[in-house]
């Protein structure tokens, strides 16, 4: 999946200032500066430090340039913007080489890999490069929209943490493909509603089930999209909101098996259904991650949306261990055999080594676009 988020246009290596052409003019006109100044009406003084690019041409300037010359004023400023805007293109070029050491921060090889940045020769401009991946103008800026990536939240292994340059990419991944996904504006009824159409897709496999999610939720005002992880994240999934009216669920297929990836789903929409949207950092991050009490709560909302809580007490109650049981369950309840396997092993009924496992679906990458 390429999201190429990179502007592409052509940077010449070199601008000559206006004072050039206006040097040129001078000599074909066979005029000095100081008798252009007087026909202009400006000091000889300013007339010398535009010569020498050290002046701008300004508005008023370059009406009175038009009329000695017969060169409209619109040439004259568009040379002008556009030789200082080179002169501003240098001094940033020299700076981000300075500061190149916070690309250092991101996996540079996997995201030219994965055609997220293209190739590039220098420094300056792979740091160019990633402030447009991440939609920012400067650094700081850069700095500041990761605080807004980071209002999430998310499931990740209670074993292995993130590395938050990984973790950024990922997220930011999610915000590119979200933006293009055409959402009605959210609404808390509708998204009820299509979370239960979509719980009768379990059963259907996942590049079925995957495009559906998708449309069910854009319907209802969420944006859902599948985003392959970055190496260095153990991240499943991720809830947040891109504006007030639109909210986004971001999976990554971690573990590949539907019990994980179902769960996962309904845990993120808790978040959106249950929480505030305001950041909460835990675990020493400075991603946010929701308090230990909203993951508490949206583990809860997830398995009882999947499987009503008392029917599942009933069941498990009497639970045998059998392979035919799980399945008559499931088809009472109306879901895939593997997510009855996976609630019973969240809630200590058989171990995560079950023969049972073989119940559950394992799914392979999906594009859901």
């Amino acid at each position: 999946m390429a999201l190429d988020a990179s502007p592409r246009a052509y940077a010449p290596d070199h601008v000559d200032p206006p004072g050039k052409l206006l040097e040129e003019y001078l000599e074909a006109w066979d005029m000095s500066a100081r008798e252009f100044s007087r026909r202009c009406g400006r000091s000889s003084k300013l007339i010398v430090e535009i010569l020498a690019g050290k002046a701008p041409i300004e508005p008023e300037t370059a009406l009175q340039f038009g009329r000695v010359f017969d060169l409209s004023a619109d040439i004259w400023l568009q040379i002008e913007a556009s030789y200082r805007l080179h002169l501003a293109k240098m001094e940033e070029a020299k700076r981000l080489t300075d500061e190149a050491r916070w690309s250092e921060l991101f996996p540079i090889a996997e995201m030219r890999s994965r055609k997220l940045l293209p190739q590039s020769s220098d420094r300056s401009t792979l740091v160019q490069q990633l402030l447009a991946f991440f939609g920012a103008g400067n650094i700081a800026a850069c700095n500041e929209r990761f605080l807004e990536l980071g209002k999430v939240s998310y499931r990740h292994s209670p074993v292995f943490e993130s590395q938050e340059g990984p973790l950024l990419v990922w997220l930011r991944m999610g915000e590119i493909l979200a933006h293009k996904i055409k959402c009605e504006e959210y609404d808390r009824t509708s998204f009820l509603k299509a979370l239960r159409k979509i719980r009768t897709l379990t059963t259907e496999p996942l590049e079925v089930a995957a495009k559906e999610i998708k449309k069910y939720c854009a319907q209802a005002g969420v944006a859902f999209v599948i985003v392959k992880p970055i190496q260095k994240t153990a991240v499943s999934g991720i809830s947040r909101w891109l504006t007030p009216r639109k909210g986004l669920i971001q999976q990554s297929l971690r573990y590949m098996s539907n019990d994980h990836f179902w769960f996962t789903f309904y845990h993120e929409a808790a978040h959106l259904l249950l929480h505030s949207r305001k950041t909460v950092f835990l675990d020493g991050h400075k991603i946010a991650t929701g308090n230990s009490k909203e993951e508490a709560e949206a583990n809860e909302w997830s398995a009882n949306f999947l499987i009503p809580r008392d029917d599942f007490d009933e069941f498990a109650a009497t639970f045998g261990g059998g392979a035919d049981e799980v399945r008559r369950f499931a088809r009472e309840q109306g879901i895939d055999p593997g997510i009855v396997v996976g609630q019973l092993q969240k809630n200590n009924v058989i171990r995560y080594s079950s023969k049972l496992n073989r119940l559950k679906r394992r799914y392979k990458w999906v594009d859901p676009s």
